[in-house]
């Protein structure tokens, strides 16, 4: 089922999403390598308090992001003032590139490395002058987007 935020506050539970474990191999880094993480993803306790939703990959402005599997673009455009870019993928799998300033418009089928737009400089936190904030959900749950690299924390309940 993937990584869930528990209703109570409970811990996470990883099982891996859903269409990677079907696909290994099939998503890349959104950045071209060498990628430095400078900041992990980290559940919220509930689905309403604060975390964040992501991880934070250092960059330069005008970097070229790409998309990190196949898939359809399902939205480029702006959310609370900042560009957004995000990729619905094969297994209710979806991606978001934050601040991107988009290339390609939505509806158009991509695969893993499509160009989808440049890295916008000023991410809020980022120790650079640029930061790709990147994200995954499957349906409304928050994932890791480092499982889709085989990077991400692994922390498993007790049984």
């Amino acid at each position: 089922m993937g990584a869930r935020v528990a209703p109570l506050g409970g811990p996470v539970v990883f099982r891996g999403p859903p269409a990677f474990e079907r696909a290994p191999g099939t998503f890349r880094w959104p950045l071209a390598p060498p990628v430095a993480v400078t900041r992990r993803f980290e559940p919220p306790p509930d689905p309403y308090k604060a975390g964040h939703r992501g991880a934070d990959l250092l960059g330069t402005p005008g970097t070229m992001v790409r998309s990190a599997g196949p898939g359809v673009v399902a939205f480029a455009g702006m959310v609370a003032g900042r560009p957004v870019v995000s990729v619905s993928h094969p297994g209710g799998l979806r991606t978001t590139y934050e601040p991107v300033d988009a290339v390609i418009p939505a509806g158009t089928v991509v695969s893993a490395g499509t160009p989808l737009g440049t890295l916008r400089a000023g991410h809020a936190g980022c120790p650079e002058s640029a930061c790709l904030h990147w994200g995954l959900r499957a349906g409304d749950v928050y994932l890791d987007p480092l499982t889709l690299l085989r990077r991400g924390q692994v922390r498993l309940l007790p049984w």
